[in-house]
């Protein structure tokens, strides 16, 4: 193929995917300005002023070119786990730069409070941006007030219901829907700017200062407003696996930055021209006879940005799981051609219930926004302090570089983090008492299954000194291979001494098989396996999976040739010991979280499933552990 050609075929193949970022990655952030330029001026926000307008516009400018396009599009971008993002990625490439087991605990409470922080975003965001897409009907029919909670938990039952289906029918109408929002928006910022040219003046910070200056801690506490405006910045960062960091930056400064900035500077003018337009500057800001059309894009829009958020929960649910913090569940894949696309129908049926119930509890845009923003800034404190040790361990960033990127954006985390501190009590709780319950749920989850691996080996016996005794005095012998899958590679697998104590017999192949989990998307296929002969017909066999990857025993089997002889699947059986857990009062956790480890034990999906092992071809033998 000619340079040209090659050219060509790279020109279309980013093409192809700054289009598929615009319909997945900045749903989310596309759809603030229903809502974020409102706010500052709602209950808890400030006067109705021109200098007020102009600041908060220079607020939210400021922070969209600090926060998004300089730490997520510049600094945070460049933090890729062998091309995939997202903070449980990011705190896996952050341990792998420390040795201390102290500093990489540290670590992992970090990257687990800003996954829990994340999923109680995930519950919010769906739900006020329907609730205030709907909203747009009051303002063209004030008498159809009653109609705009029923009809936004219609719209959320049926996005949660086509997630079993996957997205790969109407996936390919959301990067359409989503290019005319913002083109849109911006085409309606511009009719907006047109009948007050001055507001473009706003983009000097001197408005900010000003705004400051102006209103002293009032307007500290109004940014928590503008806070609503850079939502959504975390998908930039969390699917940067699914299409690279070059077009979503691309698509950031040539498209999605512009529009924004033109919507709300065109709702500025709106309100400088007439203050009472304050109460809903952005459908005001649509001419009468297409404002019912508008309502019905911004619909789809917002469909569109609840979507994204829910298969962002999916996929770092799935990553939290690989990476042994959430018990093992069902995943679907809905699409052969994109490996991405998965449903996992748990975390599906518990974010209807509580969106559903944010809708019924708040009932208003205005209500659900003060739950809005704490969840989302407190997942970017935790990736800033994680990147920072990324430049430090990984890049090998220079300490004093480190201690002023740490600063700057640090700084303006701790700031938001401040503004946004006081909406707690007016509904701010609601996404941290979720992201608290999920982070206790990872904890104990961990924390349990580290309890249970040590009872075992604490109680078992060494491997070794077993198979000697083995062979000085030798069982009967029965053709066929065992695989007797354990956590502890290093110890006689319960299922192991049941089998030889039950049915007094050993196969002519035994396998010891620990199966790893690598804090890489993909395992490279140096380490995938890892086999070796310990005596007798005995073997012990390590299998790693990258936390990205769905792990499939019986196929990585078919690449080990050197145990012998291949493995034959209708000549294989496979030994699994399942757990029973009791909860004790005993030290180790407290006895709450001993019986949540337990709950969670005996729901958690067999991993004779998860591990892909042919039904027909497993026996499972019970275990009773304390802990």
């Amino acid at each position: 193929m000619s340079h040209a050609n090659q050219e060509n075929v790279h020109g279309r193949r980013l093409l192809a995917l700054c289009f598929g970022v615009i319909g997945v990655v900045y749903g989310d952030i596309g759809t603030s300005p229903l809502y974020a330029f409102r706010e500052a001026f709602g209950q808890h926000g400030v006067k109705v002023e021109p200098e007020n307008v102009l600041g908060v516009l220079s607020l939210i400018f400021w922070s969209l070119i600090m926060v998004v396009s300089v730490k997520y599009a510049t600094f945070i971008l460049r933090a890729d786990n062998k091309g995939e993002g997202g903070i449980m990625a990011l705190m896996a490439l952050a341990q792998r730069g420390v040795k201390s087991a102290r500093m990489r605990w540290v670590l992992m409470v970090i990257g687990l409070l800003g996954a829990a922080l994340f999923f109680g975003d995930g519950v919010v965001t769906p739900a006020i941006s329907v609730l205030s897409a709907v909203e747009g009907i009051e303002v063209v029919a004030p008498q159809l007030h009653s109609f705009v909670v029923p009809l936004t938990v219609l719209i959320l039952l049926g996005i949660f219901g086509i997630q079993k289906h996957g997205t790969s029918r109407v996936g390919p109408l959301f990067a359409p829907i989503t290019l005319l929002w913002f083109l849109v928006l911006g085409g309606l910022g511009v009719h907006g700017i047109l009948r007050e040219p001055h507001v473009i003046g706003a983009l000097s910070p001197h408005h900010a200062i000003v705004f400051f200056a102006h209103n002293g801690k009032f307007a500290f506490f109004a940014m928590g407003a503008v806070v609503l405006a850079i939502t959504g910045a975390e998908a930039m960062y969390s699917d940067m696996g699914h299409f690279g960091r070059k077009p979503i930056r691309m698509v950031w400064f040539f498209l999605v930055l512009p529009c924004l900035m033109l919507n709300y500077l065109g709702q500025g003018a709106l309100v400088l021209a007439d203050q009472a337009n304050a109460a809903n500057p952005f459908y005001l800001l649509v001419p009468d006879v297409l404002r019912i059309p508008m309502i019905v894009l911004a619909t789809m829009a917002t469909v569109v940005a609840s979507q994204a958020v829910i298969s962002g929960a999916f996929s770092m649910a799935r990553q939290a799981v690989q990476l042994g913090y959430l018990p093992r569940m069902r995943i679907q894949h809905t699409s052969k051609e994109t490996i991405g696309q998965i449903y996992l129908p748990w975390v599906n049926r518990i974010l209807l219930v509580l969106t559903i119930a944010a809708v019924l509890g708040f009932r208003s845009s205005e209500n659900l926004v003060a739950a809005y923003g704490l969840a989302v800034v407190g997942t970017m404190l935790m990736n800033t302090l994680l990147v920072v040790v990324v430049a430090r361990r990984i890049w090998n960033w220079r300490l004093t570089n480190v201690i002023l990127a740490g600063v700057l954006f640090l700084g303006i985390d701790l700031v938001l983090l401040a503004a946004v501190a006081d909406k707690i009590e007016y509904g701010g709780w609601f996404p941290l008492a979720l992201g608290l319950a999920l982070f206790a749920t990872m904890t104990t989850w961990r924390r349990g299954r580290e309890l249970v691996v040590g009872e075992m080996r604490r109680s078992g016996l060494a491997l070794e000194p077993f198979i000697s005794s083995i062979m000085m005095h030798p069982p009967l012998r029965v053709p066929g291979t065992a695989i007797f899958m354990t956590a502890n590679e290093n110890g006689v697998p319960n299922a192991l001494l049941h089998n030889l104590k039950h049915n007094k017999v050993l196969h002519e192949r035994n396998v010891i098989l620990t199966v790893e989990i690598v804090e890489t998307p993909v395992a490279e296929n140096s380490e995938r396996t890892d086999l070796e002969p310990i005596g007798d017909g005995f073997y012990r066999l390590t299998m790693r999976f990258g936390f990205a990857e769905d792990p499939n025993v019986p196929n990585m089997l078919e690449t080990v040739t050197d145990a012998g002889q291949p493995f034959d699947m209708m000549d294989t059986t496979f030994f699994l010991s399942r757990e029973s857990i009791v909860a004790v009062d005993r030290p180790g956790m407290a006895l709450w979280r001993d019986k949540l480890f337990a709950f969670m034990q005996r729901n958690a999906l067999p991993a004779t499933a998860f591990f892909r092992i042919p039904g027909n071809r497993l026996i499972e033998l019970g275990t009773q552990v304390e802990i």
